[in-house]
C-alpha cells in the first residue's frame, strides 16, 4: 500500500518535467545564500525522513543526504569564511514550510520527501552548474564544480527510487493505481484523507496536471485541494487528493 501511494503522488511529476524558476546566482553572496539554504534543508528534511519514512530505500537515501550535504555545508561554510561571506544560519521560509510539513504530517511521508527532494536536486544542480561556469569567485566556482557530481549523483539516486517503487508495484498487485495524466484522471472521484500537500505544492501539481490559472485554493475537511482552473480554453473546478490524484469537473 505504501508503495502504491508514493506511485500515486509522484505521478503527476513523472508525466511531464516539473517546471522550476531560474536559480543562477547573480553573486559570490548570492551563491552562497541558496546553496547554504538549500544545503541545510536537505539535512533537515533528511533528518526526518530517516525516522519517519517507511520505504528503507527512502530511509537509506536520507542517511547519505544527510552525511554528503553535511560534509558538502561545511566546506561551503569554509570557503565563505576565508572570503569574507555571511552563511545563513536558517531556512528561509518555504524550505522551513516543507521541513514542517514532513514533520507534522501524520500520513506516511515517503512521497512528499521523494517529491521534495527531486524538486531540491533540480534546483541544485541549475544553481552549481550556473555558477560552475559563469561564477565571480574562483574558489567557490571550484567548490561548485566539485560538487555537481555529487548532486547529479543524487538525483540518479532518487530517480531509481521511484523506478524500484514502481517494479515492485506492478509485481505485487494486479489493480491499478490511482494514477493523474494529462489525458485521463483514475480515479474519477479525489480520494479523501490526510493531505500533506502545501498549497503551492497542490497548484504545482494540478499545473503539471495540464491546467492553467490555478486559484481559489482551498483545503475542505475532507483533505481535499479544490480549486479553478483553465484547460481548452475553459475554466472548470479542479481537486487534488492526499494521493496526488487530480481530477477535473468537482463541485
Amino acid at each position: 500500500m505504501k508503495t502504491r501511494l508514493l506511485l500515486a503522488s509522484l505521478a503527476t511529476a513523472t508525466a511531464m518535467a516539473f517546471a522550476l524558476p531560474a536559480l543562477a546566482a547573480d553573486s559570490a553572496q548570492d551563491f552562497v545564500n541558496k546553496a547554504a539554504v538549500g544545503g541545510m534543508f536537505e539535512v533537515d528534511s533528511s533528518k526526518v525522513a530517516e525516522g519517519k519514512a517507511q520505504d528503507q530505500s527512502v530511509k537509506d537515501f536520507a542517511h547519505k543526504m544527510i552525511d554528503d550535504h553535511g560534509a558538502a555545508n561545511a566546506k561551503l561554510e569554509t570557503i565563505a569564511g576565508e572570503q569574507k561571506l555571511t552563511v545563513p544560519k536558517e531556512l528561509d521560509a518555504k524550505h522551513k514550510g516543507d521541513v514542517d510539513t514532513l514533520q507534522n504530517g501524520t500520513d506516511p511521508i515517503d512521497a512528499p520527501y521523494v517529491q521534495m527532494q527531486r524538486d531540491a536536486h533540480s534546483e541544485a544542480v541549475e544553481l552549481f552548474e550556473s555558477y560552475a561556469k559563469d561564477g565571480d569567485n574562483a574558489q567557490l566556482k571550484t567548490f561548485a564544480q566539485e560538487t555537481l557530481p555529487t548532486l547529479k549523483m543524487h538525483q540518479e539516486m532518487v530517480e531509481k527510487i521511484v523506478s524500484s517503487m514502481g517494479d515492485k508495484s506492478a509485481a505485487t498487485t494486479s489493480a491499478t493505481p490511482a494514477v493523474a495524466t494529462t489525458d485521463s484522471t483514475t480515479p474519477s472521484a479525489p480520494v479523501p484523507g490526510a493531505n500533506s500537500f502545501t498549497e503551492d505544492q497542490a497548484k504545482g501539481r494540478i499545473q503539471d496536471a495540464g491546467f492553467a490559472d490555478v486559484s481559489k485554493l482551498t483545503k475542505d475537511d475532507k483533505g481535499i485541494w479544490r480549486g479553478q482552473a483553465t484547460k481548452a480554453g475553459k475554466t472548470i473546478s479542479v481537486a487534488l487528493d492526499y494521493q496526488g490524484n487530480v481530477v477535473a469537473g468537482t463541485n
